[in-house]
């Protein structure tokens, strides 16, 4: 029963994920966090970065990661199905149409109206993410900020918009940087 509920829920992902990776977020959130219980909030975050670390598509990893945990192996294998057989059909069917009729205006039209919806699904993934991120409790308030959190935030930014480094790079020494500032504040686990 397990293989087939993660079945359907990554079918769903990825026939929804409109926009690549990170639109699925929300998505993947929605069925693993939300619906089925069978993450926290805070592990979500954590597959997420784990994700994205990884090569490819971090939809397909999250989707594997999620498997694996829920399941095992074949789980893993069930859920990455689940998320591209979609795509494996839509895309078939998506690029025989746009080849046909792609220089038809009303096609356009509709491509372009679909980019702020992914803006948005990509925003709201981004929002959630940070709330996390910055919010000991996720509860938003000033008494749950995390002063490391904030201050890794601020400087990863900065570094990213105005030099454009290696994101991977970056996450890395965040990673450092946030667990050398936690055990020079919290001391050294006994």
């Amino acid at each position: 029963m397990i293989f087939l509920k993660l079945l359907l829920s990554f079918i769903q992902v990825g026939m929804f994920s409109v926009g690549g990776g990170y639109a699925a977020l929300p998505l993947i959130q929605n069925q693993v966090v939300e619906n089925n219980g069978w993450l926290s909030m805070s592990e979500f975050t954590d597959l997420i970065t784990i994700a994205e670390m990884t090569p490819g598509p971090i939809a397909v990893n999250s989707a594997s990661f999620v498997g694996i945990r829920i399941a095992g192996p074949l789980g893993a294998v069930i859920a990455t199905l689940g998320c591209i057989l979609p795509s494996i059909f839509i895309v078939s069917i998506l690029a025989h149409i746009y080849f046909k009729y792609k220089k038809i205006s009303a096609l356009q039209n509709v491509l372009e109206c679909l980019r702020p919806a992914v803006v948005a699904l990509i925003a709201g993934a981004g929002i959630s993410i940070l709330k996390i991120a910055l919010f000991d409790t996720g509860a938003i308030a000033v008494s749950n900020l995390s002063i490391i959190g904030a201050i890794l935030f601020v400087v990863a930014f900065a570094v990213l918009r105005k030099w454009k480094p290696n994101p991977i790079l970056v996450m890395a020494l965040c990673g450092v940087a946030g667990l050398s500032a936690e055990l020079i504040i919290n001391g050294f686990p006994a």
